[in-house]
């Protein structure tokens, strides 16, 4: 398995990351114990989780269920040492925090400060903020995304707060680097210059949303992460099933996501059944398997990548981990720019 760096850091990472959001839900503990030796196996030493997890549905009985699963691996004998750990802190609006309470200083070390009990460790590799306190445009909120309420020197206050508090933590051992997820390329960039101008740690990688059927990262976020060396850590690379084929013709498996979510988070669209076809017909002329074309696409972009992908079973994690063997031609990525440019945004 292919090593990378992440971001600017010393911090040798699996150039794919282990998903664990169905763990707990839809996926059992011992299935999610046996999907994080085989990944082990192949080589890959990275996982990515949240506090909020699992997800379909997310639900308050089930919070921090997946980082339980993970601290039990570990516990049984799972070798932390061998992984590379990244978990994130619910934004506002979530069931993870109290009513009006926000991502700052003092949530920042209660969700921590829990996170590593569940997750049985002293210490986690990489924490996130699941999405900003002034709201995202991804999630498809693009569509009707308005900054115009924002304050932003209250947006500045609050990010000096919280980089204070990282930069405790770093100090303390609890965390070794941070970064952010559903973030913008203005958000981005004020993080970053706040850090440098010494208010606390720089962030190393961005977890945003990014497929052959959502490509909102590829122009200025693209640009900030090469310059930056920021990181995209991208999730849902295979459009949260659609790219593998598996709900073409708008069908609805059993025990599929799509069954707990019929619309896919808003990704299910007139236009995106076409987009689907498009990319399915270039797999299926040119012998490749839908899902493995889609993540071994990611891998080719011009910018810090690693994707994370999510398994709900052993079968569908295994050709996953094949994608690092897998190189695209020419006459394939041509076809793909073809299709964008004839489906762009389809959700």
């Amino acid at each position: 398995m292919k090593r990378v760096t992440l971001g600017a850091t010393d911090l040798e990472v699996s150039a794919l990351c282990l998903g664990t959001m169905t763990w707990g839900s839809q996926t059992p503990e011992a299935e999610a114990h046996a999907q994080i030796d085989m990944a082990s196996e192949r080589g890959v030493n990275f996982m990515d989780t949240a506090e909020m997890y699992p997800v379909n549905p997310v639900r308050k009985e089930t919070l921090g269920r997946t980082e339980e699963i993970i601290g039990n691996w570990i516990a049984k004998g799972g070798n932390r040492g061998d992984w590379v750990i990244a978990t994130k802190i619910a934004g506002e609006g979530s069931i993870a925090r109290d009513k009006g309470e926000v991502i700052d200083g003092r949530s920042i070390r209660k969700a921590l400060e829990a996170s590593l009990r569940r997750l049985r460790t002293d210490h986690v590799d990489l924490y996130q903020f699941h999405w900003p306190n002034r709201g995202s445009y991804m999630f498809r909120q693009n569509w009707r995304f308005d900054p115009s309420k924002q304050d932003r020197a209250a947006v500045i206050a609050n990010m000096e707060e919280c980089l204070e508090t990282l930069c405790a933590l770093v100090t303390e051992g609890k965390i070794r680097h941070w970064g952010l997820s559903n973030e913008s390329a203005w958000g981005m960039a004020q993080w970053i210059r706040l850090a440098d101008e010494g208010r606390g740690p720089r962030p190393v990688s961005l977890q945003n949303e990014y497929s052959l059927l959502c490509r909102l990262y590829d122009t200025d976020l693209a640009e900030l992460g090469h310059n930056e060396q920021v990181t995209l850590l991208a999730f849902s690379p295979m459009g949260a099933g659609l790219l593998t084929g598996k709900y073409a013709g708008d069908v609805i498996p059993a025990g599929s996501r799509r069954e707990a979510n019929p619309a896919l988070g808003g990704r299910i669209s007139p236009r995106v059944w076409e987009a689907v076809s498009a990319y399915l017909g270039i797999a299926h002329r040119h012998g490749l398997d839908p899902a493995q074309m889609a993540l071994a696409w990611t891998l080719t972009r011009p910018f810090p990548t690693v994707p994370i992908f999510g398994a709900t079973t052993l079968d569908q994690l295994a050709p996953a981990l094949d994608v690092v063997e897998i190189k695209l031609t020419d006459e394939v990525l041509a076809e793909i720019a073809e299709a964008h440019k004839a489906h762009p945004m389809p959700y």
